[in-house]
């Protein structure tokens, strides 16, 4: 079966964390300066295509589909969430 949560286990020079629910349309990005960004209305293609390729930079998917997105709603929850948020 597709899994519909995605959690990142690439390296990144700016991304420490990143997961995502397909279904949701829903990303949520720790980045290494400590800061995390929750993104809500993320293209569910998009995630499906970062999911499907695995040699795709983590930090260049954040930035067009999640930070200089048109259509991605996002809030800075830092210290609202652990670093080490799961999607139940």
């Amino acid at each position: 079966m597709f899994n519909t949560i995605y959690k990142s286990t690439r390296s990144s020079d700016a991304v420490l964390q990143l997961r995502a629910s397909i279904v949701d349309g829903f990303v949520l990005v720790t980045f290494k300066n400590g800061t995390t960004y929750a993104y809500n209305n993320v293209s569910r293609r998009a995630i499906l295509n970062l999911m499907m390729n695995k040699n795709m930079s983590l930090g260049f998917w954040v930035n067009e589909n999640c930070v200089n997105s048109e259509r991605a709603l996002n809030a800075n929850i830092t210290g609202i969430v652990p670093t080490m948020l799961t999607f139940a």
